[in-house]
C-alpha cells in the first residue's frame, strides 16, 4: 500500500525490448519544457456550506468520471463539528447498476488506514501502556535482530530505516493475511539509521500495528473494531479481510477502467499499513473526531491528538531535512496557501483515496475513486479535486513570502541540485535495486535557477522549484517544499520531500549499470545470430567454388571429393579441439545472459505490477545470469585461441568485442546485486 504511489506499468509481451527500452528511454536525458505554474481556481463567495459543496462537485466530479472512465467516487466534507456534505458518484458495481451511496457504499481506502493505526497506538501511549521512545521489541518479542533499534516515533514518522518490500503486499483473491507472520518473514533491511532518513515504509507501520496487537492481547482488527470505530460509530467500516458477511455486500467493486472487468476484493497481506474499508459518512466521523468534534464516544484526549499533528522529529536527527515538511505521528505535514494541513493518501490496485485535515480552520475532506481510469488519470483527479477544495475555501491570505537567497547563490545551488534522483523507499540489498536508476527522479535547470523536477514528487507532474532559503526550495505556484542537505562542498546528499520521503543521487557506477548491461547483452545477442548467419555464407561461398571447379573439370578430368575438404567450409569443425570448445562455451554463456536479460525483465515487471513471481523462476534466472558471467572465461580463452591460431583479423576483433560485452555484463550483474543469494523482495 503506498500513498504517492507512482503508476504501474502493463505486463509487454516482449519482456527483453521492454526492458531495453525502459533503460535507454531512462538514460536519454530528453528534456521537456517547464511546465506553467498552477492557476488557483478563484475563492468561493460563500461559505463553507451544504449548497456550495454540492454544487462544486456537481460541477467536477461526474464529468472527470466519466471522461476519465472511472466507476465511482465518494466523498465527504466537514466543518465546524458538522458533516457539511457525503455523496456518491457514479457506480458501485457497473454490471448491476448499483449507484455509490455515502451511507452504505464500503471504498478501499488503502494508506488512508494508517492513520487509524496510529490512533490505535497512541491510545496505548495515552494509556502509558506503550512508550513513543522505546525498542519496540520490548513489546513485540518477534526477534527481528534488526541493525538498528526502532521505536513508535519511527515508524509513524517513517523513519524506521527500512528498505522496501513488495512480498506478500496484496494476497491472491481469497487468501488470508497473517500480520505476524508477514513481519518475522524475511523482515526488509535497514540501509538507513532509524530517525535520520524519511523512507515510506509499509512494513514499519504494520510493526506498529503489531505492537496494538501484542500489548492488547487481541487481534489488530479486533482491537480497532473495539477501542476505534466502534466508539467513534462508524459501524460500515473494518480492517477484516474478508468483510463480515454484513458489510461485503456493500463494498464497491475496484476496476481498472470503467469498462474492465472488476478486480477482485485485494487482501492486503500487512492490514495495519491499507486494509480498511469504510463509507464516506464513516470517514466524516472519522475526521469530525480528529478536528476535536467527536460524533460518538472520543477516542483520544485533546493533548495526543494535537501531539500527533504536530511535527514529531527535528534537526537533532534529521539535519538539514527538518527544514521541509516532517511527519507528525501518523500524520502527513500537507499545508498549503499558508494555513496548517495535515493528510495522508492511499493507493491499492484500483482505489485512490485522501484525506486531509484543516485544524485550525476545524474542518476536512476525504475522498475516494475506485478505479485507475484511462492512462491511470485517477491521480489527476484527486489532486484536482484536492486543490479546487483549497483553493475555494482556503485560499492564500496574499502573496507568497519572498525568498532571501541571492542571484548568484541561487543559480549556484540549482546547479548542484540538477541530476538524478533515486528514492530510499525503494530496493537497497535486492535484485529489485535496478528499480531505482531505471525509474529515476530527474532535476535540471530553468530560467537560469529554478529547478524542475521529473514527476514523482507527491503529484502525478513535474514541478518547478525555487530556493526560498539556502536549500529549502518551494513549489513554484504551490505549496510544496523540498529540503535539500549538502556537504561541505555544496554536493548534494538528500532532498526531502512531502513530509515521509527522501531522495538521494544515483550514483555514477549505479546509472551505468542499466545501459551497460542492455549493452553487453546487445553486443553478446548480435554475436550469436552472427554464428548461423556467417556459417550460411560460408556454405554458400563453399558452394559457389565447387560450382567452379567442377566446370573447369567438366572436360573429364577426376572430380572425386572436390572441394569437400575446402578451408572455410565450416570453420568450427577445422578449427583446434580448444578453440572450438572455447567458441562452444562463449556461445552457450552468451545465449544464457540474452536470456537472463529477458528473464530478469519478466521478472521485475511483475514484480513491479504487484504480481508474483515463484522463487523457482528467479533462481532459474539467476542461473541463467551467473552462466553468462562466468562466459567472460570462456570468452577470454577464446580470444586467446583466436590470436594463436592466426584466424584472421576479423575473428579475433569478434572475439575481443565479446570479452568486452562479457566483461560489461559481469559487472553489471555484480553492480545491480542479480548474483546475490537472497532474492527476498
Amino acid at each position: 500500500m503506498g500513498t504517492h504511489r507512482q503508476p504501474r506499468r502493463r505486463a509487454a509481451s516482449a519482456l527483453a525490448g521492454v526492458a531495453l527500452v525502459a533503460v535507454l528511454t531512462a538514460c536519454s536525458g530528453t528534456a521537456a519544457a517547464a511546465p506553467e505554474p498552477r492557476v488557483p481556481a478563484p475563492p468561493s463567495t460563500e461559505g463553507l456550506t451544504t449548497a456550495a459543496v454540492d454544487a462544486w462537485l456537481d460541477e467536477t466530479l461526474p464529468a472527470a468520471l466519466e471522461e476519465g472512465r472511472i466507476a465511482g467516487a465518494t466523498v465527504a466534507v466537514v466543518d465546524d463539528g458538522e458533516v457539511v456534505t457525503a455523496r456518491g458518484f457514479g457506480l458501485a458495481d457497473v454490471a448491476a447498476g448499483t449507484p455509490v451511496d455515502p451511507d452504505a457504499t464500503l471504498f478501499r481506502v488503502g494508506s488512508v488506514s494508517k492513520v487509524v493505526t496510529a490512533t490505535a497506538v497512541m491510545q496505548l501511549v495515552e494509556d502509558g501502556r506503550v512508550d513513543l521512545d522505546t525498542d519496540v521489541e520490548q513489546y513485540t518479542g518477534l526477534g527481528l535482530d534488526l541493525d538498528h533499534p526502532v521505536t513508535l516515533r519511527h515508524l509513524l514518522t517513517h523513519t524506521p530505516g527500512f528498505e522496501e518490500r513488495l512480498a506478500g503486499l496484496i494476497g491472491a483473491p481469497g487468501s488470508t493475511a497473517d500480520l505476524r507472520a508477514s513481519l518475522v518473514t524475511d523482515p526488509p533491511a535497514q540501509p538507513f539509521a532509524p530517525g535520520t532518513v524519511p523512507g515510506y515504509s509499509n512494513y514499519g507501520n504494520a510493526l506498529a500495528g503489531y505492537v496494538v496487537e501484542a500489548v492488547s492481547g487481541q487481534p489488530f482488527e479486533e482491537y480497532v473494531d473495539e477501542r476505534v470505530l466502534a466508539p467513534l460509530g462508524m459501524t460500515s467500516s473494518s480492517f477484516a479481510q474478508p468483510l463480515p458477511d454484513h458489510l461485503a455486500a456493500r463494498v464497491a467493486q475496484g476496476y481498472p477502467t470503467s469498462d474492465d472487468a472488476p478486480i477482485p476484493f485485494e487482501v492486503v497481506g500487512q492490514p495495519p499499513a491499507g486494509a480498511l474499508s469504510a463509507t464516506a459518512t464513516d470517514m466524516a466521523r472519522f475526521m469530525l473526531a480528529h478536528l476535536g468534534e467527536p460524533t460518538g464516544a472520543p477516542v483520544l484526549g485533546d493533548a495526543t491528538r494535537t501531539l500527533m499533528q504536530e511535527p514529531a522529529l527535528d534537526a537533532d536527527t534529521l539535519g538539514a531535512l527538518a527544514a521541509g515538511q516532517r511527519m507528525g505521528l501518523g500524520w502527513f505535514d500537507e499545508s498549503r496557501h499558508g494555513h496548517r494541513v495535515v493528510g495522508h493518501g492511499g493507493d491499492t490496485t484500483a482505489f485512490h483515496s485522501h484525506l486531509q485535515l484543516w485544524p485550525d480552520e476545524g474542518a476536512g475532506i476525504y475522498l475516494s475513486l475506485s478505479s485507475d481510469g484511462a492512462q491511470q488519470i485517477a491521480y489527476q483527479v484527486r489532486e484536482d479535486l484536492l486543490n479546487g477544495f483549497a483553493d475555494r475555501w482556503f485560499p492564500a491570505d496574499g502573496a507568497p513570502t519572498a525568498g532571501t537567497v541571492d542571484d548568484a547563490t541561487r543559480a549556484a545551488h540549482a546547479q548542484a541540485v540538477a541530476g538524478s534522483y533515486e528514492s530510499t523507499r525503494g530496493f537497497h540489498s535486492t535484485f529489485l535495486t535496478a528499480l531505482g536508476p531505471l525509474q529515476p527522479v530527474t532535476a535540471r535547470v530553468v530560467e537560469g535557477d529554478r529547478v524542475l523536477f521529473s514527476a514523482g514528487l507527491g503529484g502525478p507532474n513535474p514541478t518547478v522549484y525555487e530556493e526560498v532559503e539556502p536549500w529549502l526550495y518551494r513549489e513554484v505556484g504551490g505549496d510544496r517544499l523540498l529540503a535539500v542537505q549538502a556537504d561541505d562542498a555544496g554536493r548534494v546528499e538528500r532532498i526531502g520531500h512531502d513530509a515521509a520521503f527522501t531522495l538521494v543521487p544515483v550514483t555514477t557506477s549505479r546509472a551505468a549499470a542499466l545501459p551497460v548491461l542492455a549493452g553487453g547483452a546487445a553486443v553478446l545477442l548480435l554475436g550469436l545470430l552472427a554464428w548461423p548467419v556467417g556459417t550460411a555464407v560460408r556454405a554458400v561461398r563453399a558452394r559457389r567454388a565447387r560450382s567452379t571447379r567442377s566446370a573447369v573439370l567438366a572436360d573429364g578430368a577426376s572430380s572425386t571429393g572436390a572441394g569437400t575438404g575446402s578451408p572455410g567450409t565450416d570453420r568450427d569443425r577445422t578449427a583446434p579441439s580448444g578453440l572450438r570448445l572455447s567458441r562452444t562455451l562463449t556461445r552457450v554463456a552468451a545465449a544464457s545472459a540474452v536470456l537472463a536479460l529477458a528473464g530478469w525483465a519478466y521478472v521485475v515487471l511483475t514484480l513491479s505490477q504487484l504480481g508474483d513471481v515463484p522463487d523457482v523462476v528467479i533462481r532459474l534466472v539467476q542461473v541463467l545470469t551467473v552462466l553468462g558471467v562466468l562466459g567472460l572465461v570462456a570468452a577470454v580463452w577464446r580470444l586467446v585461441g583466436e590470436a594463436r591460431t592466426r584466424t584472421g583479423r576479423l575473428a579475433v576483433t569478434a572475439a575481443s568485442l565479446t570479452v568486452v560485452a562479457f566483461a560489461a555484463v559481469s559487472w553489471a550483474a555484480n553492480t545491480l546485486l542479480l548474483t546475490s543469494p537472497d532474492i527476498t523482495y
